[in-house]
C-alpha cells in the first residue's frame, strides 16, 4: 500500500483533542502544530481517518513542503513538487485555499494563482501534453504558509468534515460539528451519564454526544472527493472503512440526553436534525427556558453554547441570562457546567470562578471554555 504524510487541520487550542483520535485510530502522529496535526499511513488511513475523526476538519495528504520568500521561489518550489503521483492527465486541479502567517508572501489570490501556473507547467512536461482538458475527478489543493515554510495538501475530504450530513437545519448562530464534539471530548461525559443542553438551538451537542454514544462514525453517511481517486486509493478500501463503521454502531445503547431551547422552532429543528442523524430515539427535546432548567438525578453535566451577544439589542439580556444558568446550575445536586463563550463577564456572572478556563478560536472568534467540575460519582461495585 501507498504510503502517505497526512495533515488533519482543526480548530486552534484543540490540537490535543484531535491527536488523541488519532493515536485512537491506529496512527503514528509526526508533528503537532497550531491548527493542526500531521501523521502517517496509507491508502486505508485517509479513508478511515476521513470517516471516524470527529475533531478534524479535513484530511491532506501532503504533497511537499519548501521555503519561499519570492513569488519566484514559490513558482519554483511548487514547480519541483511530484503533481504528477497525485493528478492524472485529465484530473480538474486548483489551489482552492491559501492561508499566510508572518510569512512574505501573503496575498492569497496572487499564490494561488502563481501555485496553478507552476503545477501546469510541471505537468505538461511530464504529460506532453500543450493543455488540460480537467474534465475528469477534482483534485483540491491547499496550501499554508508560516514564517516562509510553504507546506502543499492535496484535499481528499471535500466539504469540511464538520459537514456530517444530518444537519440540514440550522440556528441563527449554530457551532460547528466538529468543535461540539472536541468540547465534548474534553469532559469527562460518557455515555452512561446524564447530559443536558438548555440553549441546544439546532441540536449539535445533544447530536453529537448520541452519535459517540452509538459508536456511529462522523463520516459514514456522507461523500468524500477521494472516493473516486481510483489510481490512488483503492475502491474497496472505502467499502472496508464503511463497512467497520457500520460493524460498531449500538444503536441499542441507553442514554440520558436532553436537549432545551426557549424556541420551539429551534427545538423543531433539533428533532429534525436528529432524526436525519439516525439518533433521534436516543435524545429528548423540549421547549424549556433555562429557567426551569432542573433534573432529579446527581452527577449530570450541562455542556452548551449560550448566546454570546453578539448584536447589541441581545447584549442587554446577557447578564441576566447567564446569572439565571447559574442559578439553576447551583440547584443542582453534583452537576458539572461546561460552556463555551466569548461573553467576558460569563464567570461573574455565572457566580463561580471556573475550575478550568480554555481559549479556542471558533472561526476568527476568540471564545473560552470555561469548566465548572462537580464531583466525581462513586465507582459503581463490579457485578
Amino acid at each position: 500500500m501507498k504510503k502517505f504524510e497526512l495533515i488533519a487541520p482543526c480548530h486552534f487550542g484543540l490540537e490535543a483533542v484531535l491527536k488523541r483520535e488519532i493515536v485512537d485510530l491506529g496512527y503514528d502522529v509526526t508533528c503537532v502544530e497550531d491548527g493542526r496535526v500531521t501523521f502517517a499511513g496509507d491508502e486505508e488511513a485517509v479513508c478511515r481517518a476521513n470517516i471516524f475523526l470527529r475533531t478534524a476538519e479535513r484530511i491532506l495528504i501532503k504533497i511537499g513542503s519548501f521555503h519561499a520568500e519570492t513569488f519566484e521561489e514559490l513558482f519554483q518550489g511548487t514547480k519541483a513538487l511530484p503533481w504528477e503521483q497525485f493528478i492524472p492527465a485529465d484530473g480538474r486541479f486548483w489551489v482552492a485555499k491559501a492561508a499566510s502567517v508572518k510569512s512574505r508572501l501573503f496575498s492569497p489570490s496572487d499564490i494561488q494563482s502563481i501555485m496553478k501556473k507552476a503545477m501546469v507547467d510541471r505537468l505538461k512536461s511530464v504529460y506532453k501534453v500543450s493543455w488540460f482538458p480537467e474534465s475528469g475527478e477534482q483534485f483540491p489543493i491547499r496550501v499554508f504558509l508560516m514564517k516562509d515554510e510553504v507546506t502543499v495538501g492535496l484535499d481528499t475530504t471535500g466539504d469540511s468534515l464538520h459537514k456530517r450530513g444530518y444537519r440540514k437545519l440550522v440556528a441563527k448562530a449554530p457551532i460547528a460539528e466538529n468543535l461540539a464534539a472536541a468540547l465534548i471530548m474534553l469532559t469527562p461525559w460518557r455515555a452512561d451519564r446524564i447530559l443536558v443542553d438548555p440553549f441546544c438551538g439546532s441540536g449539535t451537542f445533544p447530536i453529537e454526544a448520541a452519535m459517540m454514544a452509538a459508536n456511529m462514525a462522523p463520516g459514514m453517511n456522507r461523500e468524500f472527493s477521494a472516493e473516486n481517486w481510483g489510481h490512488m486509493i483503492e475502491k474497496k478500501c472505502w467499502y472496508r472503512a464503511i463497512d467497520e463503521a457500520e460493524d460498531l454502531v449500538n444503536l441499542n445503547v441507553e442514554t440520558d440526553i436532553q436537549g432545551y431551547d426557549i424556541d420551539d422552532s429551534m427545538v423543531s429543528i433539533a428533532r429534525e436534525n436528529a432524526k436525519l442523524a439516525g439518533v433521534d430515539h436516543l435524545i429528548h427535546f423540549q421547549r424549556r427556558p433555562v429557567s426551569e432548567l432542573s433534573h432529579p438525578k446527581k452527577y449530570g453535566f450541562i455542556i452548551t453554547n449560550p448566546p454570546y451577544g453578539e448584536r447589541l439589542e441581545e447584549k442587554k439580556s446577557l447578564p441576566a441570562l447567564y446569572q439565571t444558568l447559574g442559578q439553576r446550575f447551583a440547584q443542582l445536586d453534583s452537576w458539572s457546567l461546561y460552556m463555551i463563550t466569548s461573553y467576558e463577564n460569563a464567570q461573574q456572572d455565572i457566580g463561580r470562578k471556573a475550575d478550568k478556563n480554555r481559549k479556542i478560536y471558533n472561526g476568527m472568534m476568540k471564545t473560552y471554555f470555561y469548566q465548572f467540575q462537580g464531583p466525581k460519582p462513586p465507582k459503581r461495585d463490579k457485578q
